[in-house]
């Protein structure tokens, strides 16, 4: 393969005649290994062109380029899973290794120590701009590279989450208030960036500055205030905190607590007059106030603070295409009726007509109030699998989603420092649903499985 000719940059360029060409070609993994393997001998640039190129049309999270010991692999995530596109030669794999380097403006003698950079891939103009965060890591090969891909396609509007009809009118109403947190939680890659910028959207004005710190910045909004962390100059989440309590905002987006010193301005900032948008890493909303407290910080400063706690997951949504809906079996029958057995009837009914897809033409119609009796005449989503899904029979992801509100009562009983459980039994009796019960009703909806929602969800409630 030739060395790179172009100027070395931190932006990449794809002619649109190019990328049309490409996505004439890529509607599958199958046609995207076709095409890399096509491109196997060309230069280095048109190389990575296509892997990026493909990445982008299949609408991957991230791209891993692996080597190992005798060949290198690529494979991409789509909709949360990993799947191997193509081998090829450790030669090559070198070759693309400086290319990105240099794109990314990583240094390339370094090989024994993780390093982290960015360029952008433009295409057409420059609004259509689309980042790509490069991470290098030693591996017992040589260097492992993850590039992520951040397109700003991923902003979507809040009504396109996957929020159920009950809560995002909670959601809308909470994210209005004037001061306050509001934190939302969940694993790496559950979506919590994608709602916390759905919120940013939804009351982004003239009239109010929003400010945030991030680590990294993930996607560039218009007429807002971004901050990245720098610890290697001193630039933390706490100290960049700080700073911007100076700068006079209304909201603040903090892109994660992650100790003490960043928890207690987030939750003064929250008690002073600022709205307070931010991430915790626990496994549910019920985990959210213990683990502030496990950072240090006291009931007596996190109960008042508090808007609301959301959890949520990513669940993949079946295939149009290729999913057949068929008669409800009797173990599925009884998990769905055991989840549902304690939803209040309100927040059910709140959800409309449940509609389940017969075959390409027609709709099942199963009322609220019918849902709970007539379970068994039921027939839900099956995954098949086709061309268009990559034979896996999911396209596409779906939030699911639990949270609940700090009003005066459940202020009061967090001043006890309950445990994680004693919270969360506490939630659902004042209404919460599980992450589990809320994906249960989107199978009903057709919109995904009940294993797909015990995949992200686990199987109890």
């Amino acid at each position: 393969m030739d060395g790179a000719s172009k100027k070395i940059t931190a932006k990449m360029e794809i002619s649109p005649q190019v990328f049309a060409d490409i996505q004439k070609k890529i509607k599958n993994i199958s046609n995207f290994k076709e095409k890399i393997e096509e491109f196997l001998t060309k230069s280095v640039s048109e190389f990575l062109e296509v892997i990026l190129a493909g990445g982008i049309i299949l609408e991957a999270s991230d791209i891993h380029i692996e080597p190992e010991e005798n060949q290198a692999k690529i494979r991409v995530r789509i909709d949360g899973l990993l799947q191997d596109v193509i081998v090829f030669d450790l030669k090559t794999f070198q070759t693309l290794l400086s290319r990105i380097k240099l794109l990314s403006e990583i240094k390339l003698n370094i090989t024994d120590k993780p390093q982290d950079g960015r360029f952008s891939v433009l295409m057409s103009q420059p609004a259509e701009a689309i980042e790509i965060r490069a991470s290098t890591l030693p591996a017992e090969y040589g260097e492992s590279i993850v590039l992520r891909i951040l397109n700003p396609k991923s902003l979507i509007e809040i009504e396109e989450l996957g929020i159920r009809k009950d809560l995002l009118e909670i959601f809308k109403r909470e994210i209005k208030r004037p001061n306050g947190m509001i934190i939302v939680t969940g694993p790496t890659g559950s979506g919590k960036t994608t709602t916390l910028y759905a919120f940013l959207k939804r009351i982004q004005k003239p009239e109010i500055k929003i400010i945030t710190i991030e680590d990294p910045i993930e996607y560039h909004l218009k007429e807002i205030s971004q901050s990245q962390v720098d610890p290697q100059k001193g630039y933390d989440f706490a100290s960049g905190l700080k700073s911007i309590m100076r700068q006079d905002p209304d909201v603040v987006l903090v892109g994660e607590i992650r100790d003490l010193e960043t928890a207690k301005i987030s939750l003064q900032a929250a008690l002073t007059g600022h709205l307070v948008l931010t991430t915790l890493h626990t496994n549910d909303a019920a985990g959210t106030l213990v683990r502030l407290e496990a950072l240090g910080e006291k009931p007596v400063n996190i109960a008042p603070a508090i808007n609301m706690a959301v959890a949520q997951r990513l669940v993949r949504k079946v295939c149009q295409k290729c999913a057949k809906i068929e008669k409800i079996s009797s173990p599925d029958f009884e998990k769905i009726k055991k989840a549902l057995k304690n939803v209040p009837k309100k927040i059910i009914n709140l959800s409309e007509t449940l509609k389940v897809k017969e075959d390409k033409s027609s709709f099942l119609p199963f009322t609220a109030a019918r849902v709970v009796k007539d379970l068994a005449a039921l027939k839900i989503p099956q995954a098949k699998g086709c061309k268009d899904c990559n034979f896996t029979g999911f396209k596409g992801r779906i939030g699911i989603f639990e949270a609940f509100l700090v009003d005066n009562e459940m202020e009061k009983f967090i001043l006890t420092s309950p445990s994680i459980s004693a919270l969360r039994e506490k939630a659902i009796k004042k209404g919460m649903l599980t992450m589990r019960q809320d994906g249960i009703i989107k199978v009903l909806e057709g919109i995904t499985t009940i294993g797909e929602v015990e995949r992200v969800a686990g199987e109890n409630t």
